[in-house]
């Protein structure tokens, strides 16, 4: 790792710290709190718009970065589809937008970002004809950013995810380790704010940028040849919200509004605080961030066995305990 991108996950790291303090304050002031209802795992009103400190945080660390070593297409498409995801998200955050016009913004961020690769810059590396490849990986990268924002749902968990996540990165592709460690130190200077109790919630202005922008990062390390790699980082979070979502499509529900239902949501039902809900899925991380070495290493199937046994055993003491049992 180099001076420059240890300096710019510090810098990002106090900008998180000290921007969500002033973001928290600003909410207040104008009250804009997310009040607590039937779909809520929180049972006071908390201010929601922890992603427009967050957020800019990551952006300008993450662009002075890439000045001082250069601007590339790929880093310059990712930068502005997170700052237009931002001002979407921050306008759904307060309106309640429609989801349509959302999520084509989100594919047409997504879609930009990909044409700029080359047409030798395969994620899934030739196993299938380049259209293909790039509609599968859209498809891939949308079902994250969004997945992201579903799983945002109790105190601590996106800020766990986030560092887990950028530190697993910057530990397997050191040509990201720059913006991955930025993005690391965003998410654990949110924490700061956010852990049981939270004072302050990320909002869809944070929780989809970091999709976007995290995504992005697992693009990279799957085009470098990783693709098993990519896909166990986040294998926790890939299974709880496609699991719940494949369950609430087949019972009819509106997979798209609100719920409690994610594998941890029901946990924090069952009797377990947020913060141990939240210390359960850092330590399944931990476990995937080795699984993911032993497949960049060559011991993909080892990897890949050892990654599942992690995401059935983490979803198998949540799901316990949201029956009130302890594992």
């Amino acid at each position: 790792m180099s001076m420059a991108a240890a300096l710019a996950a510090g810098v990002a790291l106090v900008l998180s710290v000290v921007g969500t303090r002033i973001a928290l304050a600003w909410l207040l002031e104008r009250r804009y709190l997310d009040h607590p209802n039937e779909r809520s795992s929180h049972s006071a009103p908390i201010p929601r718009g922890g992603g427009l400190a967050v957020t800019p945080a990551i952006l300008l660390a993450w662009g002075g970065l890439m000045v001082s070593q250069g601007m590339d297409a790929w880093n310059g498409f990712l930068l502005a589809g997170a700052v237009v995801l931002l001002v979407l998200s921050w306008l759904d955050d307060r309106h309640t937008l429609a989801a349509a016009p959302r999520f084509l913004i989100h594919g047409a961020a997504v879609a930009a970002a990909l044409a700029c690769l080359e047409p030798d810059a395969l994620v899934f590396q030739g196993w299938l004809p380049l259209w293909a490849d790039r509609l599968l990986a859209a498809l891939g990268w949308l079902w994250f950013l969004n997945l992201y924002n579903f799983m945002d749902g109790i105190d601590g968990i996106t800020g766990i995810e986030t560092a887990c996540l950028g530190l697993g990165i910057a530990l397997l592709a050191p040509f990201a380790a720059g913006p991955a460690l930025i993005c690391a130190a965003a998410g654990l200077g949110f924490l700061v704010w956010n852990w049981h109790p939270a004072r302050i919630f990320l909002g869809d202005a944070g929780s989809i940028p970091l999709g976007f922008l995290l995504g992005g990062l697992l693009v990279q390390l799957a085009v470098s040849g990783h693709v098993a790699a990519a896909l166990i980082l986040p294998a926790y979070y890939l299974a709880d919200a496609t699991i719940t979502i494949t369950r609430r499509l087949f019972n009819g529900e509106k997979i798209w509004q609100a719920h409690r239902k994610h594998f941890y949501q029901r946990a924090v039902q069952g009797g377990r605080s947020h913060a141990q809900v939240s210390l359960a899925i850092a330590a399944g991380n931990l476990v995937l961030m080795a699984a993911s070495v032993l497949a960049v290493s060559g011991q993909v199937l080892a990897g890949s066995l050892t990654a599942l046994a992690a995401v059935a055993a983490l979803l198998g003491l949540l799901q316990s305990w949201s029956r009130g049992r302890a594992a």
